[in-house]
C-alpha cells in the first residue's frame, strides 16, 4: 500500500476528471484521457566523434529526471553525418507513474519559468493522434544540473504521450494538469 500520492496525480483524479467530464460530456470516468508517460530524450550529433558526449547525455538526463536514462543507437548509415548502423547518438527516459508526475510538476513549477521571456509554451506540438511535444533549449533551466559541471550546454525534447483521441483532448488534458500553454490571437 502506497501512502504517498504526487501533487499532480491528486489534483488529476480529484479535479481534472471531473473538469473534462463536463467539457467533452463523458459517460464513463474511463473515456477521460489520462497521462501515460513522459519520454525526455537528447540527439548527441558530436557523439560520433567524441564518445565521451554519450556519458554526459545520459548522466545528465539521470539528474534531471530521477531515474536512469538509456543512450540510443542509430538504426541505419548515414554517410554524409559519418555515421555507423549501431553507433550511440544520443540518450532518453521514458517516466511513467510518480515519477512522471514529480517530473511534470517541476517542469511546470521550477524548470519552466527560469526560461528567459517566457511567455508560455507553443500549443501547436500536437501530433494528431493525442500526443504533445515540447522542446526545451537549455538543460541548465532544471535546478538539479550544476552550471558548474556541465560541459556544453544542450537542448532536449519532451513527449507527453496521452490516451486521448484528439489533440483537443489531449490540450484540455495538458492545460488542466497545468502546462502554461500560449493562448492563440
Amino acid at each position: 500500500m502506497k501512502n504517498y500520492t504526487p501533487r499532480l496525480e491528486k489534483e488529476y483524479k480529484e479535479r481534472v476528471i471531473d473538469t473534462l467530464m463536463k467539457e467533452f460530456g463523458y459517460k464513463n470516468v474511463m473515456q477521460v484521457p489520462k497521462l501515460e508517460k513522459i519520454v525526455v530524450s537528447r540527439g548527441v550529433g558530436s557523439a560520433v566523434s567524441d564518445k565521451k558526449q554519450i556519458d554526459y547525455a545520459v548522466e545528465e538526463l539521470t539528474t534531471i529526471t530521477g531515474q536512469k536514462a538509456v543512450s540510443t543507437i542509430s538504426k541505419k548509415d548515414v554517410a554524409a553525418f559519418k555515421l555507423r548502423k549501431g553507433m550511440p547518438i544520443g540518450a532518453k527516459v521514458t517516466l511513467r507513474r510518480d515519477k512522471m508526475y514529480e517530473f511534470l510538476d517541476r517542469l511546470i513549477t521550477v524548470a519552466l519559468p527560469r526560461v528567459r521571456d517566457f511567455q508560455g509554451i507553443k500549443p501547436d506540438g500536437f501530433d494528431g493522434r493525442g500526443n504533445y511535444n515540447l522542446g526545451v533549449t537549455e538543460q541548465i533551466i532544471f535546478p538539479e544540473i550544476d552550471f558548474d559541471k556541465i560541459n556544453k550546454v544542450n537542448g532536449m525534447d519532451i513527449t507527453f504521450v496521452t490516451s486521448a483521441r484528439t489533440d483537443k483532448e489531449a490540450h484540455a488534458l495538458l492545460r488542466e494538469l497545468g502546462l502554461p500553454f500560449k493562448k492563440k490571437k
